[in-house]
């Protein structure tokens, strides 16, 4: 009895999140902490604006390494992430990631953390002939290596606009 209730308990927890998110509308989002960390994560890999160094700075943060030598704020910013599933054909995963002028389509395990990481930030989804759409806009996050060190909670802080 108690998994059911965990369960939908999990379940309208997701939906006042959805609500949340969907409700805001024309607001920008924002989100901090580990959940900021994993957006940027997700996006710094695909960015072609980031640097080499930049890049190897996320990855061993996101990988809980928070003893790097990058000192400086890096900033991950993205200027529309759409990102598909399938609920007909169940292997359809995808993503395309724009940054600027340049588009760069995502499939598989990578799209699935780029939809699943999304979800976790309150982006709300939405349903299209055996699809399910998850999209936001204009996203900038500032992570802050040595905030992180801290290990207090600090250092990472996103804005997004959820849908378009």
């Amino acid at each position: 009895m108690k998994a059911g209730r965990s369960i939908l308990t999990c379940a309208l927890l997701l939906a006042s999140v959805h609500h949340v998110a969907a409700a805001s509308g024309a607001t920008p989002a924002k989100v901090s902490g580990s959940t900021a960390l994993a957006l940027a994560g997700v996006i710094a890999p695909l960015s072609p604006v980031l640097s080499g160094a930049e890049k190897k700075a996320m990855a061993m943060l996101f990988a809980a390494n928070s003893d790097i030598p990058y000192k400086k704020p890096i900033v991950v910013t993205a200027d529309r992430i759409v990102c598909r599933t399938g609920n007909v054909d169940i292997t359809v995963r995808n993503c395309e990631v724009t940054f600027g002028k340049k588009t760069r389509t995502v499939n598989g395990s990578t799209a699935n953390e780029v939809f699943a990481t999304e979800a976790l930030a309150g982006i709300p989804s939405d349903g299209a002939a055996g699809s399910i759409f998850e999209s936001l806009t204009n996203l900038s996050c500032t992570i802050d290596p040595n905030a992180i060190r801290r290990k207090d909670g600090s250092g990472a802080d996103c804005t997004f606009q959820p849908g378009n």
